[in-house]
């Protein structure tokens, strides 16, 4: 079960089309996998059309309604409360459908994962040990938005963070000091935690960070200098 989710503040924004790439991209695919958040994006974003459709401050919504009849201003009324009647979308019918498909080629692995991943899974894989890499591109400043595979049994040094440092689960398991994760798990840590995830099966994750990881134990020090290039 889905433990760890998005604060309520970035559902709102993702549904008011407020948030950067890096970060809508993370929301939209925890929502294809937790029903409980996709449904809240329901909600906020039928209010914000409603919002949308019935704001005095809409000049031009407004200047149409003076200049209609009572009889088609009735049927307005009656077409909005008709939509705003609708059910809600069913998962197959949501904005979250099927899946798109990975592939690490030299480890001879696919995956399945929300389609808003589709359009941005075009480079190599980058791999440095039992750690795989996929950048994307977004476009933004010193944010890094990337999927990170990790094998089995492979483990992330201990480190903590200059910035902060989103992990959104999306197969498999790891494991840290705070807990146990699963896919659907969105975990954001900033320089108040240290953590070295690892797992035993191996795990994909969906990660943005806004700066360097800074590592805190044993040889994995030495790459704090060159932190900029690596993260």
């Amino acid at each position: 079960m889905i433990k760890h989710h998005p604060h309520t503040d970035l559902l709102l924004a993702h549904a008011q089309g407020e948030l950067p790439l890096s970060m809508s991209i993370a929301i939209a695919a925890h929502c294809a996998l937790c029903h409980e958040c996709q449904s809240q994006v329901s909600r906020f974003t039928e209010q914000a059309a409603e919002q949308a459709f019935l704001a005095p401050s809409n000049i031009t919504e407004q200047a149409l309604i003076n200049e209609t009849d009572s009889a088609q201003d009735d049927a307005w009324q009656q077409m909005l409360s008709h939509i705003m009647d609708l059910p809600e979308a069913t998962p197959a019918e949501s904005d979250y459908p099927a899946k798109a498909t990975v592939s690490l080629n030299h480890k001879h692995v696919r995956y399945e994962i929300p389609t808003v991943f589709r359009q941005h899974i075009a480079h190599p894989w980058q791999q440095i040990g039992k750690v795989s890499r996929m950048r994307f591109d977004v476009d933004e400043s010193h944010t890094r938005a990337s999927l990170l595979h990790i094998d089995a049994l492979g483990e992330i040094p201990q480190h903590t963070h200059k910035g902060y440092e989103l992990t959104l689960l999306l197969a498999g398991e790891f494991s840290d000091l705070n807990g146990q994760y699963v896919p659907g798990d969105f975990i954001i840590l900033d320089g108040n935690t240290h953590h070295s995830p690892k797992t035993q099966s191996g795990c994909l994750c969906y990660t943005v960070l806004d700066a360097p990881l800074y590592f805190t134990k044993g040889l994995s020090k030495l790459l704090n200098p060159i932190g900029e290039l690596i993260y």
